[in-house]
């Protein structure tokens, strides 16, 4: 039986690359409230955009070291359905800031040249010790700068048992994602720069394919 990895893409600030990319089949959409990202929506901005989600295409956004106060004025205007924590929160104050707003959340975990599947393994292990509302590692590629990396890391440190529950992004584009899907058998997948003409503008051609290149993934499953 094929599985069907899920699909988010992440960096929307215009209502028409929203409506192409549910139209293209994209399983969950992010929104990133880190002001200093080019990618960056306003709560308000982000309202109007959300207005737009049909019913089960999730809705994800994205903070970096955010705290409880800020997080909860974001989602009085713009009520996404899951959080995606960026920066260096503790896992405590991942936990706390999701129990404020009661939304489950994904931790982003930056993956460096010297990562084992040990460490991967335990800090999940540590995230879902603390509460009920963590929903899953992203696992990206560590750069300096906060954000989407635009690179890929060393997929074979993800261990096998771990694959299925995570969702995989750092560097994915077009060309590599069906490798990557057939690789690593990830969850999901979360792509941004990739399928962009421009920082925080999307390509509809490069959507529809990448999107076909992870389904292409699928069906070789």
């Amino acid at each position: 039986m094929n599985t069907r990895t899920k699909i988010k893409i992440c960096g929307f600030t215009r209502s028409d690359d929203v409506r192409s990319a549910i139209d293209a089949g994209a399983d969950a959409l992010g929104f990133v409230f880190y002001p200093p990202s080019p990618r960056y929506v306003s709560p308000a901005a982000a309202a109007q955009l959300l207005a737009g989600l049909p019913p089960f295409v999730m809705s994800v956004g994205l903070f970096v070291n955010a705290g409880v106060d800020e997080v909860v004025a974001v989602l009085a205007q713009a009520p996404v359905q899951m959080l995606q924590f960026h920066g260096d929160e503790t896992v405590q104050q991942c936990h706390q800031i999701a129990n404020a707003v009661n939304r489950p959340f994904m931790r982003v975990f930056r993956v460096k040249p010297d990562t084992s599947a040990e460490d991967l393994l335990e800090y999940e292990a540590q995230c879902r010790a603390h509460g009920p509302l963590f929903s899953g590692l992203l696992l990206d590629t560590f750069v300096d700068s906060f954000g989407g990396s635009g690179k890929v890391f060393d997929w074979s440190l993800i261990p096998k048992e771990l694959a299925p529950r995570v969702v995989l992004s750092g560097g994915l584009s077009v060309q590599n994602a069906t490798d990557a899907v057939s690789r690593v058998r990830p969850f999901a997948v979360d792509i941004s720069s990739g399928v962009e003409s421009a920082k925080g503008i999307k390509d509809a051609v490069k959507v529809h394919a990448f999107i076909a290149a992870v389904r292409l993934a699928d069906n070789q499953g």
